[in-house]
């Protein structure tokens, strides 16, 4: 087991985590110390405890924004089943394409 030492909203937090897991929970303390500063920019004189919440709040804010994002894009990558005899042509193309190439590939001259 590793320790490391995480600055969050002026305090110092010491941790045990698994060895090599040092930089990557720096990296995550630091989001956190960027949004926690945000908290006490924009409203001064909160608690420590405070400062945490909103700095927790803007984090889930900010998840929830890219979960929706990704769920939008994934609808818009869907097919609609008007696609669908498309999609069975495509492929029939697909399988057609494929065994031309074997046949060309049979034919030609062994080198």
């Amino acid at each position: 087991m590793a320790e490391t030492t995480l600055h969050i909203a002026g305090r110092v937090y010491d941790l045990r985590c698994r060895d090599g897991e040092e930089a990557h929970l720096a990296h995550l303390a630091n989001l956190i110390e960027r949004k926690a500063r945000l908290a006490q920019q924009n409203t001064p004189g909160l608690t420590e405890v405070r400062t945490l919440l909103f700095a927790a709040l803007f984090m889930a804010d900010e998840l929830n924004d890219l979960k929706r994002e990704a769920i939008g894009r994934q609808q818009s990558l869907a097919l609609e089943p008007e696609d669908e005899p498309a999609v069975r042509a495509l492929e029939s193309l697909a399988t057609r394409i494929e065994k031309l190439r074997d046949r060309l590939a049979a034919a030609a001259p062994q080198a």
